[in-house]
């Protein structure tokens, strides 16, 4: 899988917060939105995926 460029215009006082926020965890401003960026693709796919299972099963197990 190759890699692409994705440039962002955000204000000021945003790009101070992630810049704070990646600072705590030691990351760069980069790495801190592209860790936050997969980890809501995941939330979302596993959401799907649950509601799936649950329309497969029957909520709660329930058919």
């Amino acid at each position: 899988m190759g890699t692409s460029v994705l440039s962002l215009r955000i204000d000021g006082e945003l790009l101070q917060r992630l810049r704070h926020h990646a600072a705590k965890r030691g990351m760069s401003v980069q790495d801190y939105v592209v860790q936050t960026l997969i980890r809501d693709d995941f939330d979302e796919r596993f959401q799907t995926a649950v509601e799936e299972t649950e329309k497969f099963y029957g909520v709660n197990g329930v058919t």
